[in-house]
């Protein structure tokens, strides 16, 4: 077990309760908008606009995986702009904008490249919400109390989308699926207000993107990928982030492509919106249980624990197509998500702790993080399309699999991790973490 102390050169923090409130409010109204329509737009255009407008569950994957890349090549800049940034707020508040317009405005186009142009203008706005949280937590909290928060901010995230999967759920029971975008610009509205509840004066920017000053007077200027490339732990983390969701990302469309299909379009939205409604009240618990124990037990059993929980979901989806089956599975993504969306950050921040270079190396992960999750809806796609939905999961559940065994074998433990001097641009960071006293 890992000593439940932080490193004691880490720079204490006295957050205001505003500042804190704030944080919540952000991560509980920007939930739903940050990943944009998200698995809403595969049954959007299955359903409502469908084969006799060209859209197929091949099509509908190539377009997630054109926003996918658009997304994933934007990721490194944004954790540099976050770095840079003196006016995070402002970011934040562009970026919730840009996201909500451009998926505003898909109930009036229907011409491939045009649905493909504003999802990848989506995605490329919504690179900048994981960095910008991070970074603005960070420099809140202090990187004493960064494990605890990031929990907590990933449990109001949670519960935030578990409530506006409920409001998607019911109304477009009542009103049809074309509800979710309304209820998008809503909660975007709701966010830019939350965001304006943080004090700017209570942002530390230098410890927003990982300086310390007490050790790192003359640290580095951030820059792109070469903190990525020399840290060797740091790109084995890449890698084995992008096996998670290149596994993960093709799950619940997939799910709500087969619904679509076993039910009709009439109440697969209601029923997609249970499946997240399920995983979302799941993934509450155990981030906010994950930012308290992460330090206790160490990041390493946790991280397997997400590896293992993707893998058995994937083969439990080709067990029965009966809605309430695949609605109990979907559960299982409240613990494999949930775990991995709250110890990424902090897995970052272990490595890069003291560089200055925590946005921009949070970027550089999400980068190969989004191309993973950005061909895993044309790989199910094609999948699918060839040899059906079982074939499709069973592969997704083999990819996962695989990110289990190589983290066990090769990533350390990076609770306490010390990289060797120049290691924001010099040599490999040792091979073992080395716990703190």
């Amino acid at each position: 077990m890992v000593p439940e102390s932080a490193p004691a050169s880490a720079p204490e923090r006295q957050p205001s309760r505003a500042a804190l409130r704030g944080l919540d409010a952000l991560n509980f109204t920007l939930a739903d908008v940050r990943d944009g329509l998200g698995p809403y737009l595969a049954i959007y255009l299955l359903a409502v606009r469908g084969p006799d407008q060209g859209w197929n569950e091949a099509t509908i994957g190539l377009v997630m995986t054109i926003a996918g890349i658009a997304g994933l090549v934007a990721q490194t800049p944004a954790g540099a702009l976050i770095d840079r940034s003196r006016n995070k707020r402002a970011i934040v508040i562009a970026a919730a904008l840009a996201v909500t317009l451009s998926c505003l405005v898909l109930p009036w186009i229907s011409n491939f490249a045009l649905v493909a142009a504003t999802q990848s203008v989506s995605a490329i706005a919504g690179a900048i919400f994981p960095p910008a949280l991070a970074g603005i937590t960070l420099g809140i909290v202090g990187p004493r109390y960064f494990a605890k928060q990031i929990g907590r901010n990933e449990g109001f995230n949670h519960a935030g989308n578990a409530v506006s999967a409920m409001l998607a759920g019911g109304l477009a029971y009542l009103f049809g699926p074309i509800v979710v975008f309304w209820l998008m610009g809503i909660l975007a509205a709701l966010s830019i207000g939350a965001m304006l509840l943080v004090p700017a004066k209570d942002i530390d920017d230098d410890l927003a993107r990982g300086l310390d000053h007490a050790e790192d007077q003359g640290a580095e200027q951030p820059s792109g990928l070469s903190l990525l490339l020399r840290n060797r732990h740091l790109m084995l983390f890449a890698g084995l982030c992008a096996a998670f969701h290149l596994a993960n990302a093709a799950m619940l469309p997939s799910v709500g492509q087969l619904l679509t299909k076993v039910v009709g379009k009439d109440y697969a939205t209601s029923l997609i919106a249970i499946c997240i409604v399920a995983a979302q009240l799941v993934m509450v618990p155990i981030a906010v249980m994950v930012g308290r124990k992460a330090d206790q037990f160490g990041r390493k059993p946790i991280f397997l624990a997400a590896f293992g929980f993707l893998a058995l979901r994937g083969v439990l989806y080709t067990v029965s197509d009966s809605p309430f089956w695949l609605v109990a599975v979907q559960c299982l993504d409240g613990i494999g998500a949930g775990i991995f969306g709250a110890l990424f950050p902090i897995v970052v921040a272990d490595l890069t702790r003291g560089t200055g270079r925590f946005n921009v190396a949070q970027g550089a992960v999400a980068t190969a993080q989004g191309l993973g999750a950005s061909f895993s809806a044309t790989l199910a796609g094609v999948i699918i399309v060839g040899a059906g939905y079982s074939a499709a999961f069973l592969v997704l559940a083999s990819i996962a699999a695989a990110g289990f065994v190589v983290y066990l074998l090769f990533m350390p433990e990076t609770y306490g991790y010390e990289p060797k001097q120049g290691a924001t641009g010099g040599p490999t960071a040792p091979a073992a973490a080395v716990p703190a006293e």
